[in-house]
């Protein structure tokens, strides 16, 4: 056959498949459009392409390498040849599907691409169908493949840098940045291996996740950059479960390859009989040839498109919620009626009561499941105490954690054992709880129930759906493998949470687990905001709210401000801070403030509602760099998509009481500067125009302010 590229292309975005004279077909540009091509500059290689899928069937192992690079070099992916494609245009995406068959195991694979007519953005998965005669085993299938990241350089492995996230409890969203050869991918001159099955080394960096926390450890991304921001490559897997990318030298350049389960580190495998299909999870990639700032931003646009679209992201109405260093999962009656006066005053919009209404006592962990509101707790009435909840004009919400029963609970004697995660026959026990299957009707059928009666019966509008256990083992309960289980539940229950928001369209629900170890967009696809931490600290938690941009869209990430009447004016006002270029989870102790440490936390929030308006279309940007767990000093700024208002958020954490905050789309621009909170306390704020550099003073050794930057 003739070669021949097959090009799409928006205004944002060109990706072109070569198909060699073979058939083979190869993923030969993603660059920004208007961009010109960019050739390899390696001495040794004409083109640092991929193959455009990487398949593997039970008991193939690797054709190309002899490494555990897991992803690439298979069998299948040298073996499959192109059928045909399509292309299709729609109102905001370009989409291209291309046909590719293996004779030899009679399988079809269709990679489907979309492309997105606002934003740098490849969006990518694939769909296997099995076309012969006999049962196969998948043990692997690619989501994206895209080799010759770092053709720009001749001494890649020296310009570019990987940046991972880190993600554990308490400690969020931390970006740590590598060089390539301190995580062992370098240039090892196998080039001059002239066996064409020698096209990289057998070295290779990957991050994987395995289980029902998604995020726990790192977040589902990664970022390759060149370290004069001319180029960047920003990708996220969209999963709540098991997933895994690697990056790793391919013809002399680097490759990227992502995806969901894996046989070799999530125990799945499909078994697939004739005619029968799987697809994988989807994979987002943005590359700019810019800064990181502007990769974060394109990938921002693109998760404000392909989410549900829900009037919570775009009211952002402020929520209080009972639990975090306030009732700490001990509400009753008289606790909350203290609480609801005060929450009004505020000006807060939803009142959540979270862990603990269902218990009559403390000793709730391994009994969870029946959800019922507890008699002890409530007296008089939880529908009456919602009801006054209600009348104060505030929408009450619970907090409800649908995918476990406890080990006591009557709820695990109720239901079948095929309507729980199962290992050999027996039911999987976590820390005293047993794992729902979403996949079995039952279980879906029951959680239904117990969600309408609480909003037809209890006046629900706010859910928080927690998830506080960690199942790694999966299940292999009616399903070809453990890893296999735990995916089909995952998709299950997101499609659960869609039901809901048909059945209820101004329900609002917010993901949680154990505070964000599922912050992922899989989650966030289909939840109106995300929990962001657990963290109690106001000083740490800063950290994290200056880096939650990069994980998550402003209007769904959800930060604690969290005042205490123990708490100096400075660290009331750093919770409060933490929180305003996201959304506010307003907690604390609002009941038990001195009136002047009350005023300054309802300072905070008319300023939010003031500014709430921009957040939805804005983008983030960091004057000091994406921040470091221990920084002395921080910083976060939104750009209102107006052009001329930017807010930014800075904090003290120790050092010297001066900062230098550069802010280069300012630069010889005439701006005028405003301290928006807390209005009254000591701060200057210098811009230097020439610099494009606001000097920041703040004399409290810990202190946080939120500044607006009008263009004048």
């Amino acid at each position: 056959m003739s070669a021949q590229n097959i090009t799409v292309q928006t205004n944002a975005l060109r990706v072109s498949i070569h198909i060699d004279e073979e058939g083979v077909a190869w993923l030969h540009e993603v660059h920004p459009a208007g961009s010109a091509s960019q050739p390899s500059k390696s001495k040794h290689f004409s083109s640092s392409c991929a193959p455009l899928v990487e398949v593997r069937l039970s008991a193939e192992g690797t054709a190309r390498h002899k490494s555990s690079k897991t992803l690439i070099g298979t069998y299948i992916g040298t073996r499959l040849r192109y059928q045909s494609h399509k292309i299709n245009d729609e109102e905001n995406t370009q989409s291209l599907e291309v046909t590719l068959a293996d004779s030899v195991s009679s399988i079809i694979v269709v990679c489907h691409l979309t492309l997105y007519k606002s934003t740098p953005v490849l969006r990518a998965s694939a769909t296997i169908q099995n076309n012969g005669a006999q049962d196969i085993v998948v043990t692997q299938l690619t989501s994206l493949v895209i080799g010759g990241l770092t053709t720009s350089s001749e001494q890649w492995w020296s310009d570019y840098v990987l940046s991972v996230p880190y993600n554990s409890w308490f400690r969020e969203a931390q970006w740590i940045e590598h060089d390539l050869p301190s995580v062992g991918v370098d240039d090892y001159g196998v080039h001059s291996v002239p066996d064409d099955n020698h096209w990289g080394s057998i070295s290779h960096y990957a991050v994987s996740n395995r289980g029902t926390f998604s995020t726990e450890g790192h977040l589902p991304m990664g970022m390759l950059k060149r370290r004069d921001d001319a180029d960047t490559w920003l990708w996220q897997i969209e999963n709540n479960g098991s997933w895994r990318w690697e990056i790793g030298d391919w013809k002399d350049s680097v490759y990227l390859a992502a995806g969901g389960p894996v046989n070799y580190d999530h125990d799945w495998r499909e078994r697939l009989a004739p005619g029968q299909k799987f697809s994988t999870v989807p994979v987002a990639v943005c590359h700019v040839l810019d800064n990181y700032e502007k990769a974060f931003a394109g990938l921002t646009t693109y998760r404000r498109l392909m989410r549900r679209k829900h009037t919570d992201n775009e009211r952002l109405p402020l929520i209080f919620n009972d639990y975090m260093n306030c009732l700490m999962g001990d509400p009753t009656e008289e606790k909350i009626l203290a609480l609801i006066d005060p929450v009004v005053k505020a000006g807060a919009e939803y009142f959540v009561i979270d862990a603990g209404w269902y218990a009559d006592d403390s000793g709730w962990w391994d009994d969870v499941g029946l959800w019922e509101p507890s008699i002890k707790r409530f007296p008089k009435g939880f529908k009456q105490l919602l009801a006054q909840i209600t009348s104060k004009g505030l929408i009450p919400g619970l907090w409800l954690e649908p995918e476990v029963i406890g080990v006591r609970s009557v709820v695990s004697r109720q239901l079948p054992d095929d309507a729980f995660f199962q290992r050999d026959g027996h039911r999987i026990v976590e820390k005293g709880r047993y794992q729902l299957d979403f996949t079995h009707p039952a279980v879906r059928e029951r959680m239904h129930g117990i969600v309408k009666h609480l909003v037809t019966e209890f006046g629900v509008g706010y859910f928080k759906f927690d998830y506080n256990i960690e199942v790694t083992q999966g299940t292999d309960a009616n399903c070809s493998s453990s890893g296999s289980g735990q995916l089909n539940h995952n998709r299950a229950y997101l499609q659960w949470v869609g039901e809901l928001h048909d059945r209820f369209p101004k329900l609002v629900i917010e993901s949680c687990s154990s505070g964000a170890q599922r912050m992922d967009y899989a989650m966030l696809g289909v939840h109106s905001l995300q929990s962001t931490s657990d963290q109690q600290n106001p000083e740490y938690y800063s950290a994290i709210a200056a880096a939650l941009p990069t994980a998550v869209t402003p209007e769904q990430g959800a930060t604690w401000a969290y005042p205490q009447p123990e708490w100096d004016d400075e660290t009331n006002a750093m919770t409060v801070v933490n929180s305003l270029l996201g959304r506010i989870h307003l907690s604390g102790r609002l009941d038990n403030l001195q009136s002047q440490q009350f005023d300054l936390i309802k300072e905070g929030m008319d300023v939010y509602r003031s500014i709430r308006a921009d957040l939805p279309t804005a983008d983030a940007f960091w004057p000091l760099g994406l921040p470091r767990w221990h920084d002395n000093w921080v910083s976060l700024g939104m750009a209102a998509a107006s052009g001329t208002i930017y807010y930014v958020s800075v904090w003290r954490r120790g050092g010297l009481e001066s900062v230098d905050l550069r802010i280069a789309a300012l630069q010889n621009r005439a701006v005028s500067s405003k301290l928006l909170y807390p209005a009254s306390f000591k701060a200057e704020a210098v811009w230097m125009a020439a610099e494009g550099i606001l000097k920041v003073t703040i004399p409290s050794k810990l202190g946080a302010r939120l500044f607006q930057l009008t263009v004048e």
